[in-house]
């Protein structure tokens, strides 16, 4: 769509954007030749998955919500209705709408009474609609206290013993992991040692790579991972087995998605199945947890220099 009003009512930005800040925004890409050459070059280097996924969220135009609003509500339209419109109107739908998409659309609009053959109900004259403070002033506030529970009391607090001592396991199992996590405060520069390939550094604790591939995600007493990413914060989001880091011998950096969400990459989303090249200073997002990746670039020299000798001989 081309109308900006509807992309500011329909689309959500990262922060809360005035309808004159998008305009702003709009001519500056459009007419900014310094801003509009950086615009062009970030968008040429999106992964081709990134840009299916913004066009998949592209909003529908009048012309394709008049077309959708066709189908009878009273119908039970399948996949191969949709595609039916598809083909028969190339030159309306955007390029990447799928019959799929067509389909969700349509249920939206059937939802809210937005098909031709709907009409919206009027309320019946005579009845009396309350409002948010008439109801809240009908509520008996006796009614809503809980009554004490001591069956459940008792299940909480047998719930919670084992939790701490689930907790006091771990800890004494620390000394077995295989990448070492050291708390950190602050700002604190990382120390790199001879062994240190590269650190992944969160809020409260870094993680060592030592390796030339470590795991990361989520561990549980059947699942032992090398990066356990709920020290750094709730990580009930991330899978058991989330990613891994690789280190190949041109002394690369990669994070491969093993995981079920999309992990982002200095902002670019990296979606399940697939890898995306590790640089320094890059700053990885799993699931709402940020870390920077640091690498040790003396050691890494090292390693570039040692492969080239093996190749050379």
């Amino acid at each position: 769509t081309n109308d900006l009003q509807a992309v500011h009512l329909g689309v959500k930005f990262s922060c809360r954007f005035t309808l004159s800040e998008i305009q702003e925004r709009w001519y500056a890409l459009l007419y900014d030749p310094v801003i509009s050459k950086l615009a062009c070059q970030a968008i040429r280097q999106l992964h081709p998955e990134a840009i299916a996924a913004i066009q998949s969220k592209v909003l529908f135009s009048k012309a394709e919500e008049q077309l959708l609003s066709t189908v009878s509500s009273s119908s039970q339209p399948t996949l191969e209705t949709f595609q039916d419109l598809l083909t028969k109107h190339p030159d309306v739908f955007y390029m990447s709408r799928t019959a799929k998409s067509l389909q969700v659309h349509w249920q939206l609009m059937k939802q809210y009474y937005l098909l031709e053959d709907q009409t919206v109900q009027p309320l019946p004259k005579g009845d009396q609609v309350l409002n948010f403070s008439d109801a809240e002033d009908m509520l008996d506030d006796t009614k809503l206290r809980d009554t004490r529970d001591e069956v459940l009391e008792h299940e909480l607090t047998v719930a919670d013993r084992r939790q701490k001592r689930e907790i006091r396991q771990l800890e004494q199992e620390l000394h077995r992991w295989q990448v070492l996590v050291d708390s950190i405060t602050g700002m604190s520069s990382p120390d790199f040692d001879t062994q240190t390939l590269a650190v992944l550094r969160g809020r409260m604790v870094r993680y060592l790579m030592r390796s030339r591939e470590i795991t990361l995600g989520r561990a549980t007493k059947d699942n032992q991972i090398d990066v356990d990413l709920s020290l750094e914060g709730p990580a009930w989001k991330i899978s058991r087995k989330q990613g891994v880091i690789k280190l190949k011998n041109n002394g690369d950096f990669f994070i491969a998605n093993e995981g079920r969400r999309a992990l982002y990459i200095d902002g670019r989303p990296v979606l399940p199945g697939n890898k995306w090249k590790l640089s320094h200073n890059s700053v990885v997002e799993i699931s709402g947890l940020r870390f920077v990746f640091l690498i040790n670039q003396d050691l890494i020299a090292l390693i570039k220099a040692e492969a080239a000798k093996m190749i050379q001989s």
